[in-house]
Order: structure tokens, then sequence, then C-alpha cells
């Protein structure tokens, strides 16, 4: 019989816990603290001393005091392009917050990263932004101050369907669904650059330090002889007062961003999905207690109801069909008054009703099952999924695959997949393999997806991805004569798994934008109820609809 816990133990387990957690969420605020400095303080300077806000500043200023934003992608472009002296944030800040009370989304280009030039992660983030905006019909703020391409990588960003032109044709589609966009022009906007704020409903320019022109003075002399500066060619006065291109010259940043808000607080309202929302209720069990309930080690158990308890109003949650696949938590709840289905991954073992043990994080049939028939439910009533992951994948062996587990997989994915009501997901822990994808991953198109400091998402965990890429290898050696001693299958196992762990890290996700951001636990509340908010914006059209499936 397994020794039963005592108090001292589990308070002694819930301590370390909270320390492990809380030394992750300490290196999370260091890590934003990092990245919102930018291009670094003296470019900061240099920003100010040319009479300009930074992005982060200008932002700050635009959106309304004391309401609640939240970031996209943060910290995208996190270790990558070190060899150009990197991209912090991609080069780009997004947020969505409120403007004149209307909730919008901004993109600000920071001068501070390579005088805002775009490399290939600054182009995907940008297109994420308008993905968010197009999905929830958001209002779009465009704040303009960029280089255009990063020429050394024009190769991954220019040519291709998801590149830089991309953006254009996203406003274009923007425009025909009625989306709102304005753009302000507040430093350089050159090239192919040049179209986005003309191809916004309206266009702002800064005078003196806002240009926009399809070529600078030094391309124009070296490609038709003509000698012009920069001004006269596409400054504020020429495209006010001659080309007509814009349609304000403001005198100042801030000056720029109060015609935007008073722009924004004319905008008319939304004909809204209609999602259910009452009056919002505090969770009764205190929220802070996840950092003591989620376990240091990502093997180790817990139950995802106590996480759940501490997410959701009033620590209220209605389990849908309780007593059968309990791998897999379901029920309705509220989040912020907003109604709301939840599918969650239990992490602990649990027992069937034939007496069988089922191990915690792994999907089974009866689970897959239960988790397809509550997301059609949800769809029929019109109510937003939220998915807790934090799953090792779907149960293998042979009474698995005889039971038809790829079957009631295929089912689930299905589901997920046709969803027409906005989903959610929050990786908690483990996202791997087939896992990740049942539950709602970035390639099921949820509005939203964030990661708790804690999480890891990979095909496996770093440790069994070891132990197969270390035979591969100890083969490889063989052949070639070598003789493998326990200190040369040590190093070599340390060495794989080093680097994968490297690659299953939130970090190494946020950074390339699987995921929209890592968040503190206490922030998942606020993450999907503006989530909601959002998605409020834009009634639901298409039915659902599963399509052919093998039942």
């Amino acid at each position: 019989m397994p020794i039963k816990e005592t108090t001292d133990s589990m308070d002694l387990k819930f301590n370390k816990n909270e320390d492990h957690n809380k030394l992750l969420l300490s290196e999370l605020k260091k890590r934003l603290t990092q990245v919102k400095l930018g291009g670094g303080k003296t470019r900061i300077e240099k920003q100010h001393a040319l009479g300009k806000m930074t992005a982060r500043e200008r932002i700050d200023y635009l959106l309304d005091k004391g309401k609640d934003s939240l970031e996209i992608g943060a910290l995208v472009g996190e270790d990558m392009y070190t060899e150009h002296g990197g991209c912090p944030s991609g080069g780009v800040v997004v947020k969505i917050g409120y403007v004149s009370g209307k909730q919008c989304l901004v993109v600000a280009n920071d001068a501070t990263v390579k005088a805002g030039a775009w490399f290939p992660i600054t182009g995907k983030k940008n297109l994420r932004a308008q993905e968010i905006a197009m999905e929830n019909h958001l209002p779009i703020i465009y704040l303009v101050d960029s280089a255009g391409v990063f020429l050394p990588m024009q190769d991954e960003i220019f040519p291709d369907k998801e590149h830089f032109g991309r953006i254009f044709r996203n406003n274009a589609q923007m425009s025909s669904m009625g989306i709102p966009q304005i753009a302000a022009v507040m430093g350089s906007c050159v090239a192919g650059g040049a179209y986005l704020p003309i191809m916004s409903d309206e266009a702002l320019i800064v005078d003196k330090t806002g240009s926009i022109f399809l070529a600078g003075s030094y391309l124009v002399k070296a490609a038709i002889g003509e000698e012009i500066d920069n001004e006269t060619l596409g400054g504020a006065t020429t495209h006010c007062e001659i080309s007509g291109v814009t349609d304000y010259k403001s005198k100042d940043d801030s000056d720029a961003l109060d015609t935007i808000k008073s722009i924004m607080g004319k905008i008319g309202g939304v004909n809204e999905a209609g999602f259910n929302r009452t009056k919002t209720k505090k969770p009764k069990k205190n929220p802070k207690d996840v950092y003591g309930i989620l376990p240091s080690l990502r093997t180790n158990q817990y139950d995802m109801l106590e996480i759940i308890e501490r997410l959701v109003d009033d620590s209220e949650f209605e389990q849908y069909k309780e007593g059968y696949g309990k791998t897999i938590l379901t029920g309705y709840a509220r989040i912020d008054g907003w109604a709301v289905g939840i599918v969650a991954n239990q992490r602990k073992v649990v027992k069937t009703k034939n007496g069988e043990m089922q191990f915690g994080g792994v999907i089974y049939s009866d689970s897959a099952d239960k988790a397809t028939r509550f997301i059609a439910n949800c769809n029929q009533k019109k109510i937003p999924l939220v998915f807790l992951q934090d799953v090792t994948g779907f149960m293998v062996g042979s009474k698995s695959e005889h039971g038809g587990i790829i079957k009631d997989g295929a089912k689930m994915v299905n589901a997920v997949a046709n969803s027409v009501v906005p989903k959610f997901t929050i990786i908690i822990g483990n996202s791997y393999g087939a896992g990740n994808y049942a539950m709602c991953g970035k390639a099921y198109d949820p509005r939203l997806i964030v990661a708790w400091p804690s999480a890891e998402l990979a095909v496996m965990s770093g440790n069994s991805a070891a132990k197969v890429l270390l035979q591969i290898e100890k083969a490889s050696l063989k052949k070639k004569g070598e003789v493998i001693t326990k200190e040369l299958e040590a190093e070599l196992f340390n060495r794989i798994k080093d680097r994968y762990d490297n690659q299953v890290s939130p970090y190494y996700a946020a950074a390339r934008l699987w995921t929209d951001a890592i968040i503190d636990p206490l922030e998942t509340r606020k993450w999907i109820s503006m989530g909601i908010g959002a998605a409020n914006h834009s009634p639901i059209e298409k039915p659902f609809n599963m399509g052919v499936l093998q039942v």
C-alpha cells in the first residue's frame, strides 16, 4: 500500500514547490526587465535626443490608464540573430489594450533595435498581430518607425507567402472586413514598408521626424540622378500638403498619439458574438497556492483540480462526466464572469471503474472520447474553450492500439480543429507530442496561447529524447569500431540532454512565437478574460461541423 503523507511532509513538499516556482517566476521577470530596454540605454537616449518617444513609451501614452493590457511576444527573438547583435522583442512591441475605451491592438516598431529594421521574426510577429486583429475584429494601430527590411537577411523575409508582403495583403483584407486601421508615421517609413500606413484607413505623420518614401535621397540620386533631401522628398509637409498621402500632420509624438485617441473615441460599436458574462467573482481558494501545488519536478504528480479551483470564479467547477475518462478533466466554470468550458489534463494517477490504474498526464481512449463530446457541447452552446495543458501524449502499447487509441485521438483532434468557438490554451507543464495537438497547440488556432514558466514544449521530454538519440549515437560509433565506455556513454547522454533541454524550454518556444507569452500564473485569469473580450467583437458565422469521422 502507498505510504500516506503526513501533514508535515505535505507542507514541506508545498514549500519546496513554492520556492522552485517563485525562482522560475523571478527569472521570467528578470528577462522581461532586460527586454524592455530594447536596443539598450544608449539608443534610448539617442531616441529622446531626437525628440522622439521609444516604442514602449508611445504605447504607454496611447493606452487608457488604469486598464488591463496584454503584451504579445515580449520574448520573441531572444538568443536569436546574435551574429547581428540580437533582436529584442523582434524589434517590434505589440499590445492588446484600450484606447478611448475601445479594445484594440497596437503595433509599434522599436527604432532602438537596428533602427526598427525587419528581421524574419519581426515579420512573423507582425503577422501574428494582424492575425489576432482579424480573428477578433479588433481595430489595429500601427506606430511606424522602421528602416525597412534587414538587408543581410532579405532572403528570409522578402518573397515567401508568410513574409513581408503578407502584411500589405492583410491590410487590404482587414479594410474589406471593416476592421479600423490607423497608422502614425513617427520616424522612417521606407521602400515596401511605405505601403503599410497608406493602406490603413487613416494616416498621420509627425513633422520633421516622420518620413515616407519608396526610395531615400541617396537611392534617388543613384537611380535617376536627382538631388533632393529626405524632408523635401517625403516629409510631413510634402505628404500633407502636396502628395495628399497622409491625412494628419502632427507637431510631435504626443500630438500624433492624442489625435489617434480622438479618432478612436469616435468609432462606433460592434456586433458582439454574445458570449455569456455575469458579474465577476474572485476564486475562493487562494490563487497564490498554485506555486506550492505545481511540482518542482515535471515527472511528479499533482491534482489539476486544485489548479482549476484557483483560476475560476468562486472556485466553482461543474465537472462533465466526472467519473469517466479521468485523465482529462472537463467542465463548466466562469473566469472573470465569462462562461467557459475547461479541458484540462489530470496529472495524478487515477483508478478506472474496473480497478485499473491510469497514468496522469496521459490521454487514454475514454479521456479522448469524453473530451470530444465536451468540446462538441461547448460549440453547441457557444461557450469559449480553455485548454490547460500538462500532457505527455497518448497512451501506447498493444492494449491501447487494439482498443483504437488512434481513432479516439483522431476524433478529439477533429473536434479541436473544427471548433468555431474561441479557444485559449495555457501550457502549465508538459506539452509533448500529439498531446500538444489534441490539447489545442499553436497549430490548432487558439486565439491566445501562453505558457507558465514551468512549461516544456517538445516531441518528448529531454530525458526520453536523450535516451533515444543516445542509442542512435552509440550504434553509429560502434560501426566505426569505437569502444564505448561508461564514461563516454554518460558524456554523450548529458551532451544530448543539455541540447534537447534547451529546446524544450518555454523561452525557446516564446522566442520563436510558438507561444504568445510566458506569464505569471496569477495573470492567467486576465489573459483569458481579455481574450474572450476581444473574441466577443467577432460574431460566430460558421456552424460547428466535424465532417467525415470514423465513429
